[in-house]
């Protein structure tokens, strides 16, 4: 099923807002900060007891979206349905404002693997993806959104480039892009690849939300460089500039800090928030003086 026949306006709006863990669940409880909206992933849920109740009391006051690490939409077995029935059993009780998933694959032989794989960028590949996402949305009755991956390797067997193969995702299943910012920029780097390029291959019209996170640096001995995309830290430079570039091609949308390893206290994610909505709030400013000119 295609996913005009299911979409639905989203109720995230088009500002800033934060990832939500476990550490911070009774901050946001005791405080309600002032953030637009959360994202949580999915898999973290499934289950009953305090971290639901938390994140449904929490929605009532902040609109949620739900992030998906393990559905595998890549992998060549198929997607498993127990996991997909969970995951619609999530969104039935939390009521997301938006879903997405990831362009990887980390399930083979029924076991999970620990970490988002990537895929060979081939004809085979593609089909593949957009078979699953077809499932996915059929099984959600909704649009998803899917996110391009950081990646450390290239198969020697891709033929299609990475920007030209979310595109075409997204025009055959009607799903729309999670475009992650410092994935594209932790990838460009490893890769050579022109990041700017790749913003500007991405239909504008598809984005239905932005990731910005940290990422490190790690030298080896012959002196190479890999960026390891570890979201342990705050934005660099070097991504807020390239996000600067992706809202003004895609416009204003929903546009989420992520941290996931040494996680600091709230305030820290709500001035990384704060900085997005500073960016956001420019553009908007800006938008009538570009309809004039």
């Amino acid at each position: 099923m295609r996913a005009a026949a299911v979409s639905r306006a989203s109720p995230i709006p088009a500002q800033a807002g934060i990832g939500l863990r476990f550490q911070h669940h009774q901050a946001v409880l005791d405080t309600r900060p002032d953030v637009s909206w959360m994202e949580v992933h999915t898999e973290n849920y499934m289950g009953g007891g305090t971290p639901v109740r938390d994140l449904e009391a929490i929605r009532h006051d902040t609109p949620i979206s739900l992030h998906g690490v393990g559905l595998s939409l890549g992998s060549a077995e198929g997607l498993d349905p127990a996991h997909l029935e969970r995951i619609r059993k999530v969104a039935e009780r939390i009521e997301p404002g938006l879903m997405s998933e990831h362009i990887a694959w980390n399930m083979v032989d029924g076991t999970y693997l620990a970490d988002l794989l990537p895929l060979p960028m081939t004809e085979e590949a593609l089909d593949v993806v957009c078979r699953h996402v077809d499932q996915t949305q059929t099984c959600l009755k909704r649009r998803i959104l899917v996110e391009n991956p950081s990646t450390y390797v290239v198969f020697a067997d891709s033929i299609i480039p990475e920007w030209e193969f979310m595109a075409a995702v997204a025009t055959r299943t009607g799903c729309g892009v999670l475009c992650d910012v410092n994935n594209i920029c932790v990838s460009a780097h490893n890769h050579g690849w022109d990041a700017s390029l790749y913003l500007a291959s991405l239909p504008r019209d598809a984005i239905g939300e932005i990731h910005l996170a940290g990422h490190s640096l790690r030298t080896f001995a012959d002196g190479s460089m890999l960026r390891i995309d570890d979201h342990a830290s705050r934005v660099s430079e070097e991504v807020w500039a390239l996000y600067r570039q992706a809202i003004a091609r895609f416009g204003a949308v929903p546009t989420l800090i992520e941290w996931d390893n040494d996680v600091p206290a709230l305030d820290v994610l709500l001035e990384e928030a704060g900085r997005a909505q500073a960016f956001i709030t420019a553009l908007k400013n800006e938008a009538p003086h570009a309809d004039a000119a």
